[in-house]
């Protein structure tokens, strides 16, 4: 009986002083939803009812000029996970892999090849991403977070065992160990662009009737059809997000978790996703901090690149000086408001172009550097929403007016500009109006200055980037790595490979770890305990993992 007690006194005093070192560092919760614009009652758009959603913002910050980097979801994705531009690391065309999932696949063996704007053609592979380059998820976990991923990943490379604790559909936040923050993304896919066709048979929870159409859509039957569509399954989300915030709240985490909430770039209809205006690149976005017990409207523009470095500034974790976005929150905060936006445009899939734009709070400048490419891109993928088709049929047969038929022109201007307050959809091209020429000019050296600055590589070939980063057409492997175990008390693990991280396992198993068999980052020096052995390899984005070392104690 006195044994029974002083293991249940054992237990009080290890969740106390868990809860302790929990309260002193917040967990942070990423809620991200699929092709959504910020076509939500917090930016007044209340076609769609969702409660859970309106709860969550009545207590967030709800930033109004929140923008992605490029209108589609791998790109976009990268620069979430690094900090970084895609055109600056490579992650720019869309898509090189087929690493959408979990912790994605290594071996590119027999997978089709795309074909890039000249015809060659590449083999899909898993872009090799400047030395410095990592998740930002490898610093937390190496500052003692416990980071999941439920569970897409799609960052035009595959997930590094470094980056997670857990990756998958099992990831969750209740399997971290006692005493330890976490760091747990959710992502809902109800919204994203195939739920247009493959929840066509389910019942409209929003009238048809009711919906407000943007002036490039024209008023019809399946036009109607599809943006009810749409803002029904905003509606369903909204239950599965109520449900995972319920799950939240009913654990006792709600007043230590930071809880972001957003889109990965802007909604599925035509003019919105792959788009580089604002209506692809703007997205809803929430950030509820413990303590705010009513919403604020920020007006400071944020991008994408600016939420790796504003986690870490969060849970006062140093900044990596590679980082090229900002923090906007927590101790490290920059306090230099952005002027510009900017977002990008390349391969997608099939289609082919190139295209940088600056978003300003008043104006949109955008690139063209393919003048003679239609503006619209031909994508199979969004052939599958019936408003596509109608629309192209209308265009075809010169049944949309100047506003509807702006998107399909068949050649477009070196340069384009856009005011936003009176032209909110950038549907009047303003570039030779001598009244904006101070901001034409403003921007098109922003733009410049921007691209040195990041290093767009945009400009190369694509399969010269392959190559380039795929040395002969071969995928790169990283060296395994050096254990120094003369002294078993203070074992350390080094590497030859530039840019490489180490992952381990510590087991007194016999067993040959898989990809997601609960590795490690390296970052100190090691202890074994008798009978333990030491797993370790060598990991790097875009590499082939190394052969995994194995130490006996």
């Amino acid at each position: 009986m006195m044994r029974n007690q002083k293991k249940h006194f054992i237990l009080i005093i290890l969740i106390f002083i868990s809860n302790i070192v929990i309260a002193q560092r917040p967990n942070i919760l990423w809620i991200t939803v699929e092709d959504i614009s910020p076509t939500l009652s917090f930016y007044g758009d209340s076609t769609s009812l969702t409660p859970n959603l309106d709860k969550l913002a009545s207590q967030s910050l709800i930033y109004k000029e929140a923008f992605t980097t490029v209108g589609v979801c791998a790109p976009s994705r990268s620069s979430l996970i690094t900090g970084m531009y895609p055109v600056s690391i490579g992650t720019h065309q869309m898509r090189t892999g087929k690493d959408v999932f979990s912790w994605g696949s290594r071996d590119y063996s027999g997978i089709s090849n795309a074909i890039d704007v000249n015809g060659d053609s590449i083999p899909l592979h898993s872009v090799v991403t400047p030395v410095d380059v990592k998740c930002f998820t490898e610093y937390m976990r190496k500052d003692g977070y416990f980071c999941t991923n439920n569970s897409k990943t799609d960052y035009q490379f595959a997930a590094p065992v470094t980056a997670w604790d857990e990756n998958g559909n099992n990831s969750h936040w209740r399997n971290r160990p006692i005493g330890k923050p976490f760091f747990s993304v959710f992502n809902f896919n109800t919204t994203h662009e195939s739920k247009m066709w493959m929840h066509r048979d389910k019942p409209l929870t929003v009238d048809p009737e009711s919906v407000k159409l943007p002036p490039y859509y024209p008023d019809t039957k399946i036009v109607r059809q599809d943006v009810a569509r749409n803002y029904s399954n905003i509606e369903m989300v909204d239950k599965e997000i109520g449900k995972l915030l319920f799950d939240l709240e009913s654990d006792g985490l709600l007043d230590n978790t930071i809880i972001f909430f957003f889109s990965d770039h802007g909604g599925p209809l035509p003019r919105g996703k792959r788009e580089h205006y604002v209506s692809g690149l703007n997205v809803p976005f929430l950030v509820r901090i413990p303590g705010l017990t009513d919403y604020k409207y920020v007006y400071d523009p944020i991008s994408f690149v600016d939420l790796a470095p504003t986690v870490l500034s969060l849970v006062d974790i140093e900044i990596p000086d590679h980082f090229q976005g900002k923090a906007f929150l927590g101790k490290k905060k920059n306090n230099t408001l952005r002027e510009f936006i900017y977002g990008s445009g390349d391969r997608f899939d099939e289609t082919y172009d190139r295209v940088r734009s600056v978003i300003s709070k008043d104006f949109v400048y955008v690139k063209n550097y393919y003048k003679n490419l239609p503006a619209y891109k031909d994508n199979l993928y969004r052939k599958n929403i019936d408003m596509t088709n109608e629309m192209l049929e209308m265009n075809k047969n010169g049944l949309l007016d100047k506003n509807q038929s702006y998107w399909y022109r068949q050649k477009k201007t070196k340069e384009e500009f856009y005011v936003r307050d009176n032209d909110p959809h950038s549907l009047n091209n303003l570039i030779n109006d001598k009244k904006y020429k101070d901001q034409i000019i403003k921007h098109r050296k922003a733009l410049k200055d921007w691209q040195k600055e990041i290093n767009d590589i945009g400009g190369m070939a694509e399969k010269s980037l392959f190559y380039k980063m795929w040395p002969n057409g071969v995928q790169p492997k990283a060296n395994s790595p050096i254990i120094n175990g003369s002294d078993k008390l203070n074992i350390i693990i080094s590497s030859d490979t530039e840019g490489a991280s180490i992952a381990y396992i510590i087991s007194k198993k016999d067993f040959q770890p898989g990809l997601d068999d609960g590795w490690l980052v390296y970052s100190k020096p090691l202890t074994l305990l008798p009978g333990e052995n030491l797993y370790a390899m060598t990991t790097r984005i875009g590499y082939e993992d190394s052969e995994v070392i194995k130490y006996e104690n």
